[in-house]
């Protein structure tokens, strides 16, 4: 349209069908725009700690409760690893832990950036699709400490601070922090280095310290065997509190999803830092649940993420916010816990948190999101939490990468009621902290080893000549493994190795066109 070569009432008719277009335009875009995608990660809560999962057991979460009848519960959703670091490396690459140069076992907070500086993670993608990425909690993948002058060769080794921790005594921390969230694509970042039972007990902000640590404490609760308000002695920040860890990391989340524009959307990852160790319930949840210190911590938590969700709705961001809840792994919940308390905090499975078996490694997942999944729905889809890269890749309709991570299937045809199973997956793979390889396959699980490979005893056990040298569980028939079918089925056993020998050996994956 030319309206140089219109009159004056032409050139008015003209403009207004140009502004009509360009608002409808506008309104298309806006709807069109990818959701918001809030991933709010537990630290240890176990499969049965939901009473959305477990209405027999002695914690009450009705806001958890409240988002799985907002949208769907997975039954039978699964961590990579049974414990910390091996799980979030996955979240963020799509890629099983032991593929990354820490195979087995957990980075402290003196350790170094774990996930490689050329590997694609969530937050890199989501970056390149718009998006504003933050990452607001416990990072427990490493940052690159300085070092102090003259101590330059230790970096030298790739393996100083991944096999082993670095020494504090060698970190300068004046100097700059690099690796870490940045490096992972993340914009805005607010951290604890590891656990809250781990030194150095401080807040990196935007990779620099928010208070260095000057201070130290002697740990508490030492003699707990790992429960209670338990945390190991080392550095800390003068100012460092750590009943405030929790509530604080919820203000800043709070905080960040204020900033947040309609225009654009946005990535929150929010790994909180409990109900791992340690359990700091605060005085207005303190003797609420029937489970002790930590029933109550759990019940706090789920205030808190109820507090996040009422934030997203006082914002009018929810209808446009894919929310996913999850735990990291399975509850560190002793035989002691469940007779004292009477409950369990991993449900009817067997084992807890670090094992390979069941209680180790299936956790509670529930995702809403609006207009696209159906409220109130149950799911159970089998798969693991190497999923979310390959989710998102679909939600955006990304398939010109032609680069897909090895183990990251979508999940986005059962969200929208499309399918029941994830159709291309081979099987789920997990491994136990001792390494132990589990897989499992349809109604059969086969676990690499005798034992939990965890922290239920006994951890390993040798074979005696004839006899068997792993375990195989039918889950249909015997979800709390006590069956051991190893002998009865070589068949099977003899599948399921081949299948993990081929997705041990597989590099990499070709994206195929959707």
């Amino acid at each position: 349209m030319n309206l140089k070569s219109l009159n004056p009432l032409q050139k008015l008719g003209g403009m207004a069908v140009l502004c009509m277009f360009f608002g409808i335009t506008a309104c298309r875009n806006e709807q069109d725009l990818p959701p918001n995608i809030l991933y709010i990660l537990a630290d240890d809560m176990g499969y049965g700690d939901l009473s959305v999962y477990n209405p027999e057991g002695k914690i009450a979460t009705p806001y958890l409760d409240a988002l799985a009848k907002q949208g769907m519960r997975f039954t039978d959703a699964h961590s990579p690893s049974s414990v910390c670091t091996p799980t979030r490396y996955s979240i963020l690459t799509g890629r099983y832990p032991w593929r990354s140069r820490k195979p087995v076992g957990v980075l402290r907070g003196y350790s170094r950036t774990l996930i490689e500086p050329d590997q694609l993670t969530v937050a890199k993608l989501l970056r390149q699709h718009g998006y504003r990425t933050a990452v607001i909690g416990k990072w427990h993948l490493g940052v690159d400490w300085a070092v102090k002058e003259g101590r330059e060769h230790l970096l030298e080794s790739d393996d100083y601070g991944i096999a082993t921790d670095m020494d504090p005594n060698d970190i300068d921390f004046e100097g700059p922090i690099n690796g870490g969230p940045r490096a992972a694509g993340f914009e805005y970042s607010y951290i604890l280095p590891a656990s809250l039972d781990m030194p150095p007990y401080c807040y990196i902000e935007n990779q620099k310290l928010v208070e260095t640590p000057t201070d130290s404490t002697e740990g508490n609760s030492l003699d707990s065997g790992y429960t209670g308000p338990f945390w190991r002695g080392g550095l800390k920040s003068p100012s460092f509190v750590f009943e405030d860890v929790l509530p604080h990391f919820i203000s800043k989340a709070i905080e960040f999803i204020d900033k947040q524009e309609a225009q654009r959307p946005f990535f929150l990852y929010l790994p909180l830092t409990g109900p791992h160790t340690p359990w700091l319930p605060d005085s207005n949840h303190s003797g609420h649940s029937g489970a002790g210190e930590y029933g109550d911590f759990v019940q706090q938590i789920d205030a808190a993420i109820g507090s996040i969700l009422d934030k997203l709705d006082k914002r009018g961001l929810a209808d446009q916010t894919l929310v996913i809840f999850a735990s990291d792994n399975g509850p560190y919940w002793r035989q002691q816990e469940i007779e004292k308390y009477g409950h369990r905090s991993a449900g009817e499975l067997r084992g807890m948190k670090a094992d390979a078996y069941e209680g180790g490694h299936r956790i509670p997942f529930i995702v809403r999101w609006p207009g696209k999944v159906k409220d109130g729905t149950v799911s159970d889809a089998t798969f693991s939490l190497t999923s979310l890269m390959a989710t998102c890749m679909d939600i955006l309709g990304e398939t010109n990468s032609g680069y897909m991570p090895e183990d990251s299937y979508s999940l986005l045809p059962v969200l929208l009621g499309r399918s029941t199973l994830i159709e291309e997956q081979p099987a789920v793979v997990h491994s136990a902290s001792n390494g132990y390889f589990a897989i499992r396959k349809g109604d059969w699980k086969l676990i690499e080893g005798l034992g939990s490979g965890g922290f239920t005893p006994p951890k390993e056990i040798v074979a005696a000549p004839g006899q068997a040298h792993g375990q195989l569980y039918n889950l249909a028939k015997d979800i709390q493994e006590t069956q051991n079918l190893y002998d009865d089925h070589p068949d099977v056993v003899e599948e399921l190795s081949r299948e993990l020998k081929n997705i041990r050996e597989t590099k990499s994956r070709i994206l195929r066109n959707r």
